[in-house]
């Protein structure tokens, strides 16, 4: 093999060397781009008190320390709301160790109809460690505009009589109490886990 071969392979594996290095270092300093609204909150929304689904009484200050991840929705919801419970309970294991430091509650916007024995029989189903919580109108409706939540009653024909129309995303708040992403409804459960990996190095 003459010298100008060699020189030449030699110029072009050092050419391609600095092209991966370049590409290596360009995936690293890229920001990381989230599949929710990044929210910029400096205080947090306020605290809450509402009865879990074993009727205990809680604040949602007593989860100060974890990462706390909030759904409004109904166990009625024929769509929208077992989708999201679904994806949810999918990206609990794929958290691995992290998992224990994220708490995620189902709020219910149906407290005529979600007692505590339903919404624990329906939030566990989707996870063990989900927590339904539900309360009188009134607790709900505190609970639910500090972050912006909308429901309202819609009646339909049928055996269920009424449905709730409501916001479908899920809000997520760091270990301080302040909202950090909004995730927007159709994130996948590998999609959240990303997501929660990234927001809790």
């Amino acid at each position: 093999m003459s010298k100008k071969v060699k020189w030449i392979i030699g110029i072009g594996a050092v050419a391609i060397l600095l092209f991966g290095i370049a590409y290596l270092l360009g995936t690293m300093l890229r920001p990381y781009s989230y599949h929710g609204n990044v929210m910029q909150s400096t205080e947090p929304p306020g605290d809450f008190t509402l009865t879990d689904h074993n009727g205990n009484r809680m604040h949602l200050s007593d989860y100060e320390g974890k990462w706390v991840i909030l759904y409004y929705g109904y166990t009625f919801c024929p769509d929208v709301c077992p989708t999201t419970m679904m994806q949810l309970g999918r990206m609990m294991p794929l958290l691995g160790k992290k998992a224990k430091d994220v708490q995620v509650f189902m709020i219910s916007v149906d407290p005529q109809r979600d007692t505590p024995e339903r919404l624990k029989e329906y939030v566990t189903y989707f996870h063990p460690d989900f927590i339904g919580l539900t309360g009188t109108p009134e607790e709900v409706a505190d609970a639910a505009a500090p972050f912006g939540i909308y429901y309202k009653k819609k009646e339909v024909e049928g055996a269920s009589g009424y449905l709730m129309d409501h916001t479908a995303s899920v809000t997520i708040l760091d270990p301080d109490g302040r909202v950090r992403l909004i995730w927007p409804y159709g994130v996948t459960a590998e999609e959240m886990a990303e997501d929660m990996k990234h927001l809790m190095r």
